[in-house]
């Protein structure tokens, strides 16, 4: 309901916009045609280009423009006052000018299109690479099911082959084979949501429910490397605006750095903390990932989100440039700052869903 108001507005808006163009172009034609040769009103075609290029397809651009040329042509031809070598240069000079400003206007958009269309490659990437890093945490989340599975499968062989069979308990045995395999399902759903290409889907969803999901992929890291993890996740904080799955990414990537830092530093106690609270505004969430690693050194907290700067190793530099990328998208800011446990602490912020927005419901 909400996306069919979103939409009708917004087609609204175009409506408006492209009535007001065509009363642009009408006045400056008669400007054009009513006034001497000596002024070259047909220049401000230009300006009409310019906004054209936003609101219209490029098919749509190169007609414009090729009808801007013929009106001023046609208020060329209409003129009578004035010098008629001095319209013959004008004329001229408004024609080149609204081919050119047609042209790099059209390839202006056409760069844009193909940046977005590269940082959502980008965004796919650094997805796909986060899952590959916790490749060894997914493996343990769907392996312990699946263990138990079997676990229960033979318990279950074992009562129904008691003499007299055990049906109570082997139908508890079912049960838990039933509910482990469900775990094990909802696990691989997961890693299939965040591992999709597709396009961005803003709603309401609950940001603890989420959180619990990306730790639960990370924790055979956090279990495997002894990390101390503790999470402060309000009851009440309210349902929150944004594409679940973008944000998803952006909390696992920062939990891995999270992980990393803790572990590049074997003398400091391992610790990370993942706190979320109510913005004092009341407007929106924040989401606080804090570790008791390595921190920053003078001028890093100020280059963290920069593209391609990274203090990691083997890191490529985008995971937080995308993670920037993605909250600013949602209508949030991030930053980070150090902590009192000599770390480093990442935040990010999202607004507050409305209660009528379609999405999950926040227990």
């Amino acid at each position: 309901m909400t996306d069919r108001v979103a939409t009708t507005s917004a087609r609204r808006g175009r409506a408006i916009m492209v009535a007001m163009l065509t009363i642009a172009i009408a006045a400056i034609f008669v400007v054009d045609t009513v006034t001497d040769y000596a002024i070259a009103a047909a220049v401000f075609y230009v300006a009409v280009i310019l906004l054209a290029t936003r609101l219209l397809r490029p098919r749509s651009v190169v007609i414009l423009a090729s009808l801007c040329g013929v009106l001023t042509i046609l208020s060329f031809v209409l003129t009578h006052s004035g010098l008629y070598e001095v319209g013959i240069i004008n004329t001229a000079i408004s024609i080149v000018a609204i081919a050119v400003t047609a042209y790099l206007s059209l390839k202006l958009v056409a760069a844009e299109a193909a940046i977005h269309d590269a940082r959502e490659r980008l965004m796919r990437i650094a997805r796909v690479t986060s899952l590959g890093e916790l490749t060894a945490s997914i493996a343990h989340e769907v392996n312990q099911p699946l263990a138990a599975v079997m676990t229960s499968a033979g318990a279950c062989q074992r009562w129904l082959a008691a003499d007299p069979p055990n049906i109570e308990k082997a139908e508890r045995a079912a049960e838990r084979i039933v509910a482990e395999a469900s775990r094990a399902s909802e696990v691989i759903a997961r890693v299939r949501g965040l591992a999709s290409g597709k396009a961005p889907m803003r709603g309401r969803f609950v940001l603890n429910a989420l959180v619990h999901e990306i730790v639960d992929l990370a924790r055979g890291q956090i279990d495997r490397h002894d990390i101390l993890l503790r999470l402060y996740l309000p009851e009440n904080l309210p349902a929150v605006f944004g594409d679940r799955v973008q944000i998803g990414q952006v909390i696992g990537n920062l939990l891995l750095n999270a992980i990393d830092a803790v572990i590049a530093e074997p003398a400091r106690g391992h610790e990370i903390e993942v706190i979320a609270s109510i913005t004092k505004g009341g407007q929106g969430v924040t989401l606080a990932v804090a570790d008791s690693g390595i921190g920053f050194r003078a001028g890093e907290a100020e280059r963290l989100f920069d593209a391609f700067w990274t203090t990691k190793q083997d890191g490529i530099g985008l995971g937080l440039t995308i993670s920037r990328a993605i909250i600013e998208a949602n209508g949030g800011r991030i930053w980070a700052e150090e902590n009192d446990m000599n770390g480093a602490t990442l935040f990010f912020t999202l607004p507050i869903a409305r209660a009528d927005t379609p999405g999950e419901t926040a227990a």
